[in-house]
């Protein structure tokens, strides 16, 4: 036990040595005339006590138990992006949702006000997926719309992809709800974007203390595809790696040519 007393410090707390032999010193909820039982501690800090209570995420990514979450990618809200370029944002928007689609990933989009404010559908993310059609909301946290939070969760699938615009609100929020309310978190952050720089980076840190996976596109769909002998996908998404994936697709087919040549 640590005697804080001979210090003079108003302080009720202990030492423990850990694994490593390095001390801990952890603040102590015993009263004023009190000393807690030794080993007994709370996590410091509100960030510590979500980690706590946060899934762990140990398992690999498939198209079997992943869901994707697009939210808000609108002209209003591209305008004033610039934690990455349009241009970035928009390619590997579209490459993540083809990659979605080659292996049968259920994919829910949402947009905010289309009609009165923000404006339609980025006409290249709604190229990348036919069909879908986006669910427009008013409400700022899209998991608090029952049609975007009863889509996800009628998939039955746990590991939720989210990207959009902006990062701080738009993606942060609909995150923290899906977190509390037990799915595993995966951030795709070079799908997402924000006002400035520092938006971007605070809501990636408040969404990892929250326990939010953060990724980006390529990783995952490498994790979906998981074996190139998998030839069903393999063609498909080498298709959508040439066309989003520039520098991996010229390596590949430098490759390619070497071979033919000899």
């Amino acid at each position: 036990m640590f005697n804080w007393r001979g210090l003079g410090l108003p302080i009720c707390g202990f030492m423990t040595i850990a694994a490593s032999g390095v001390p801990v010193f952890a603040q102590t909820t015993a009263g004023p005339g009190e000393r807690a039982a030794i080993g007994v501690s709370e996590p410091a800090t509100a960030a510590q006590r979500r980690l706590a209570v946060a899934p762990r995420v140990l398992d690999e990514l498939t198209p079997e138990n992943s869901v994707v979450l697009l939210v808000d990618y609108q002209g209003q809200f591209a305008f004033s992006t610039h934690s990455i370029s349009i241009d970035m944002l928009v390619n590997n928007t579209a490459g993540l949702a083809k990659s979605a689609r080659v292996f049968n990933v259920p994919i829910v989009v949402s947009t905010v006000t289309a009609g009165t404010f923000a404006g339609p559908l980025l006409h290249q993310v709604e190229a990348a997926i036919p069909g879908v059609k986006p669910i427009d909301r008013t409400v700022i946290n899209a998991w608090k719309d029952p049609r975007v939070s009863g889509a996800i969760r009628a998939t039955g699938r746990k590991k939720l992809l989210i990207a959009g615009l902006w990062t701080d609100n738009c993606v942060m929020l609909p995150a923290l709800s899906a977190l509390a309310e037990g799915f595993e978190v995966y951030v795709v952050t070079d799908a997402s974007g924000d006002y400035d720089a520092a938006s971007h980076e605070r809501a990636v840190q408040r969404l990892v203390q929250a326990g939010a996976v953060p990724v980006t596109w390529l990783p995952v769909v490498l994790e979906w595809q998981g074996d190139w002998s998998r030839q069903v996908t393999a063609a498909a998404i080498n298709e959508i790696f040439r066309e989003h994936a520039a520098a991996l697709s010229v390596g590949a087919q430098y490759r390619v040519d070497t071979v033919r040549r000899k």
